[in-house]
């Protein structure tokens, strides 16, 4: 590992340090801050105590983010402006990051402070809009085209659409296990509360199969939050590095030959497909002898002017088996130029004649066009892990106290401990592999709000309205936070 970063002068190497510290620090306030959606209920229901709870929420979440994959990982990349993406190695790029994650970092930690349940996810989704919508009035462009609106609109319905199934489904569950499930004594000790469990039955703890089910559905929210939201941290770590040792990262070193082979498939796929569509390219014709390798960085990635990139690509990938075999400057180039291709691959998805079956070919295009770019070493993977895990000790009361206590007007039951728990898990599980990039916050949450609502006796209204109202703010302070840093930061640059 230590062999990539051979050569770094002093300089580089600090910013290095400095920039995946940023990233580390923002995973482990992610640890911490939402460590209590995991062992809230499990507390408060007795079913472990916090010294249990919470060490296992952090090995469930070093495991989540290990065996979790990287589907999500590169989603919130995506949202950044293309221009930012294809210069991620300039002095601007750099300002981006570093901006974007501070402003990650100070609201999460004003949400903390004050016991909010607020999603980490969601701050970092503004602070990208914020440095997308202020490189766009810097640089005079479209605030319409500064950020990936087809794949932004699809996160922002996720972030509103994920709290209110957590909460329907929440209910349902609360409801059928209190109208269907409570036809004995035994089953009606699931709807106790800890207080009425001991007064009744002498017993502190849960019934045991209630017990198994609490722990058991603990270990399945912090698998799952460690499995989509560790993989944000390996797309900002990988960004990065991307940033800042380029020779090393922007392109896989260890992809295979056969990685490389459909990767140029993809790029003569592309080439064939966008031929026979007859897209207007301003009749422009281009030959190897045309186009000179100095010039690589010459082009853009309009529709119209789309054979010049596709061509410039198929000439630095013709007969390699290896990516040593280019250049420092060439594996950047590359970089650059496949995720203008991708972009292309977008453009014509979204033109009115294409068809179903042809967009479903293009995102298979994509996946291939990316395949060697968008990936991450297992080191890089393993310390995003231990930094979400080793969160996840400290500083977890302030948010489990709101969740736990707050939330309802009485103490929480054992179902809907159970409810929320088996909610969250299992969507966010769902979540993390089908690549949707969702908060585990706002679904459990708004699960414990369901179950109160139907089933104890109401909410405590100051509260949820501090959270709606946490939630509502998050996007308009980090967007306002970050676009003012980014901004600053490109002043003293």
């Amino acid at each position: 590992m230590l062999h990539l970063f051979d050569g770094m002068d002093f300089h580089t190497g600090i910013m290095l340090t400095f920039a995946l510290f940023f990233v580390l620090l923002y995973e482990a306030i992610n640890g911490f801050h939402d460590t209590a959606n995991a062992v809230a209920t499990v507390i408060y229901t007795r079913a472990l105590s916090y010294q249990l709870a919470v060490p296992m929420s952090g090995l469930f979440n070093f495991f989540g983010v290990i065996m979790g994959g990287i589907s999500v990982a590169y989603t919130i990349v995506h949202l950044l402006p293309i221009d930012l993406l294809l210069n991620v190695s300039s002095a601007q790029g750099l300002a981006m990051i570093f901006s974007m994650l501070l402003a990650a970092i100070i609201w999460n930690l004003g949400t903390w402070y004050w016991g909010l349940p607020a999603s980490s996810f969601h701050t970092l989704i503004g602070a990208i809009i914020g440095i997308g919508l202020t490189n766009a009035l810097i640089i005079d462009s479209s605030v319409v085209q500064a950020l990936n609106l087809p794949k932004l609109i699809e996160i922002l319905l996720s972030l509103v659409i994920s709290p209110i199934v957590g909460l329907l489904l929440a209910s349902a569950m609360i409801f059928i296990l209190r109208y269907y499930w409570s036809n004995t004594k035994k089953r009606r000790r699931l709807h106790m509360t800890p207080k009425e469990r001991e007064q009744q039955d002498g017993k502190r703890k849960p019934p045991l199969w209630t017990r198994i089910a609490l722990i058991l559905s603990v270990a399945g929210v912090s698998f799952s939050h460690g499995a989509n939201d560790g993989q944000k941290g390996i797309g900002l770590i990988m960004l990065v590095l991307i940033g800042i040792a380029p020779a090393s990262f922007v392109v896989n070193m260890k992809a295979s030959g056969y990685d490389i082979s459909r990767t140029r498939d993809a790029v003569n796929h592309l080439q064939q497909y966008y031929k026979q569509i007859n897209v207007n390219h301003s009749n422009y014709s281009i030959s190897n002898s045309e186009i000179p390798m100095r010039k690589l960085k010459n082009f853009n990635c309009e529709l119209s002017q789309s054979l010049i990139p596709i061509h410039l690509a198929s000439l630095l990938l013709s007969n390699i088996n290896s990516y040593d075999q280019l250049s420092p400057e060439q594996r950047l180039n590359m970089r650059s130029l496949l995720i203008c291709l991708s972009d292309i691959a977008n453009q014509v998805a979204i033109l009115p004649d294409t068809t179903k079956t042809d967009k479903i070919f293009l995102n298979n295009l994509k996946r291939d066009l990316l395949s060697t770019i968008e990936y991450a070493p297992l080191w890089i993977i393993v310390i995003v892990a231990l930094a979400l895990s080793l969160g996840t000790m400290f500083g977890w009361r302030r948010v489990a106290t709101t969740i736990g206590e707050k939330i309802g007007k009485k103490e929480m039951t054992y179902a809907q401990g159970l409810s929320a728990q088996m909610t969250t898990a299992v969507f966010i599980g769902i979540a993390s592999y089908t690549g949707m990039p969702v908060s585990t916050t706002h679904v459990l949450s708004s699960a414990v709000t369901g179950t109160m609502l139907v089933d104890g006796g109401g909410v405590q209204g100051q509260t949820v309205k501090h959270i709606i109202m946490a939630w509502i703010f998050t996007l308009p302070v980090t967007i306002i936070l970050a676009g003012g840093l980014y901004w600053l930061t490109l002043q003293c640059i």
